[in-house]
């Protein structure tokens, strides 16, 4: 097995041939640290994409030869597409390439945890590329696709959501038993109770504000369902067969998934292009109607639900960086065996006989995550920032402006759905399969 003093390590650049030849800069190291190198370079590219939609960048942006013309109004929009279009060829890219590494023997593993300069060389080279993809039916094609993998994400966002939630509760149980357990019952008792009623305080204000058109009869479908979704998993959570089978399930996490759920109802129901349905936070505030933004007329670069879902995107790409799960349902919806490997108390590092302590390779017999699944994610997570940033409008047939579309309702709405199915299921699965192991 190969070991290496941590400081040595630490001197080294990961990456470098003898690093890498040396055993350097082993698993234990590089498996968290690869996830967050590779989600920097997510979340720089999705830095680049705000800027580039920030007021007065257009003139700067119409200065690429042949890449805007009579395109005043969406020159930023084209651009958040080709930027985010390089993020997703470059993930899809080490996909590809990561499938099936299953150690870290394999020689692709190497790739996988080094030579960043060239990975940043090669993001920077597919950027540039794309800037030169002719219009065409590219916008078009391209925002189907951003809408597929938005969709896909947003589940992914909520199982991320289930399996932090449940590390959360499992925590704090765990200190309740070992220290002052009124305080910390009290804590999570503090934390159920403000997601419900943020939760129940957005289905009123969605019951007040979006529902007051005469055809907005979708809106109150969306909140009527959701309101009874996140009720059933309430309850189906403190189930007394379900606690017994998982004693760490409770209203906690329940609460958090009911929070999201109806994040992703109002998000939504921003996208209905019907204004009388869908009025703006600026036109609440001011109480006046919300106006049709006129052909040529360029639309809102930012609001609230966007801010709200890059604040969400940010967390979530984070947490999958750095997760350590205990949940063995979610690992497998993820692709990711955290007990794989050393056991845990090895997992930091192993104290050698001259006292110091050294990083360990813990990837050696089995990697402790799905390298091809991480990278797919990713892939994902930069269509979603396409779709964010781009408030999900489509564009028109002459790629002169940007609209709200009612796929991107749908998308949305029935991610949630099956977002809750998937919650409902890592209740119920350990009564239903019986004869499987899920602890």
């Amino acid at each position: 097995m190969a070991l290496c003093s941590i400081a040595s390590c630490a001197s080294c650049l990961c990456g470098s041939a003898p690093c890498l030849l040396s055993g350097c800069c082993p698993s234990t190291y590089n498996s968290t640290v690869s996830r967050l190198a590779f989600s920097f370079l997510l979340l720089l590219g999705s830095l680049v994409s705000v800027i580039m939609i920030l007021p007065g960048m257009e003139a700067q942006l119409k200065k690429i030869p042949g890449f805007c013309v009579n395109c005043d109004v969406i020159v930023g929009y084209k651009s958040v597409y080709r930027m985010c279009f390089a993020m997703a060829c470059f993930f899809f890219l080490f996909s590809i390439i990561m499938i099936r590494v299953r150690s870290s023997k394999d020689p692709r593993a190497s790739i996988q945890n080094g030579f960043w300069f060239f990975k940043f060389l090669i993001l920077v080279g597919i950027t540039v590329g794309a800037f030169f993809i002719p219009d065409g039916t590219f916008n078009t094609v391209w925002f189907y696709f951003g809408i597929v993998g938005s969709f896909i994400f947003i589940i992914i966002q909520l199982i991320l959501l289930v399996d932090f939630s449940h590390t959360w509760n499992q925590s704090w149980l765990e200190n309740a038993e070992e220290g002052n357990s009124k305080c910390w019952f009290a804590a999570l008792l503090s934390f159920t109770v403000l997601h419900y009623a943020l939760a129940f305080s957005a289905v009123v204000l969605f019951y007040v504000y979006y529902t007051t058109g005469d055809d907005c009869t979708e809106h109150k479908i969306f909140i009527s369902l959701n309101l009874i979704f996140c009720i059933i998993i309430s309850i189906v959570a403190v189930l007394p067969k379900v606690q017994e089978a998982q004693p760490s399930s409770g209203l906690l996490q329940a609460s958090l998934i009911s929070l999201y759920t109806m994040y992703v109802t109002w998000s939504a129901m921003t996208n209905n292009p019907n204004r009388k349905c869908n009025p703006s936070l600026l036109s609440l505030v001011n109480n006046t109607p919300s106006p049709t933004p006129a052909p040529g007329q360029a639309v809102q670069w930012w609001d609230a639900q966007g801010i709200i879902g890059l604040v969400i995107f940010f967390f979530c790409t984070l947490y999958a960086s750095i997760r350590s799960s205990n949940n063995t349902q979610v690992n497998r919806l993820m692709q990711t065996e955290e007990d794989q490997g050393l056991a845990a108390d090895d997992h930091e590092a192993a104290t050698g006989e001259d006292g110091v302590r050294r990083a360990v390779d813990n990837e050696e017999d089995a990697v402790t995550y799905s390298y091809s699944f991480f990278h797919f994610s990713l892939c994902l997570a930069s269509l979603y920032i396409m779709m964010t940033l781009t408030n999900w409008y489509q564009p028109d047939a002459d790629y002169q402006a940007m609209q709200s579309s009612m796929p991107a309702v749908w998308v949305k709405i029935s991610s949630s759905w099956i977002g809750l199915a998937l919650y409902l299921w890592t209740l119920v699965a350990p009564l239903i399969l019986s004869n499987r192991d899920f602890n």
